[in-house]
């Protein structure tokens, strides 16, 4: 799939200085960027969405003792 992105023009010097370094094309380091920023952004987005949810109280929370229990740690 195509995508195309605006750079400000720093960002986009410090791309070209990159790619002119390694001989690789900035394409491929736009690809890095996506693969390795889209599981930062997962993590954020979605931890936030939850936490959301429990200030809503529509997230069920337990303490660590009802965990240990339920998993049947506890003695």
């Amino acid at each position: 799939m195509a995508t195309s992105i605006r750079l400000d023009p720093g960002t986009e010097q410090r791309l070209d200085h990159l790619a002119a370094a390694t001989g690789r094309t900035k394409a491929y380091y736009l690809r890095e960027l996506v693969a390795r920023g889209l599981e930062d952004l997962e993590d954020y987005y979605l931890a936030a969405s939850t936490m959301e949810r429990v200030r809503k109280g529509e997230e069920q929370v337990l303490t660590s003792v009802q965990v240990r229990v339920n998993l049947g740690l506890e003695d």
